[in-house]
């Protein structure tokens, strides 16, 4: 895994994600998944462009239920759009790169607040 990816969990999801003063990608994945693992390599090359304007973090939802419980997710990979402590955009499923990127580029533009 890249070393722009952080690996969020229950403990550390709060400051890591929430509290962040950039817009975060988070991708709600599980190792067993295989379009999980379709899209890792997808938001490394993500978190590598992206890197100081915004971040990308993983959370494995098998070993951090209560983040995952909390943020209702039913399906993996699910990838959210957090700016400011709040979700701003969803995507479900084994997504392009250009999914991903069109999401930042449009939160970083300001077209995306809450």
């Amino acid at each position: 895994m890249s070393k722009k990816i952080e690996i969020g969990t229950d403990a550390n999801f709060q400051d890591v994600v929430i509290k962040s003063e950039v817009p975060v990608l988070v991708d709600f994945w599980a190792p067993w998944c295989g379009p999980c693992r379709m899209v890792g390599p997808v938001l490394e090359e993500v978190a590598m462009e992206y890197a100081g304007r915004a971040k990308v973090v993983k959370v494995n939802v098998d070993e951090n239920t209560r983040v995952a419980g909390s943020m209702g997710i039913r399906s993996i990979p699910t990838v959210a759009l957090f700016k400011n402590g709040s979700v701003e955009e969803t995507l479900v499923g084994a997504r392009p790169k250009q999914d991903f990127t069109a999401v930042l580029d449009k939160v970083l533009a300001g077209k995306l607040s809450n």
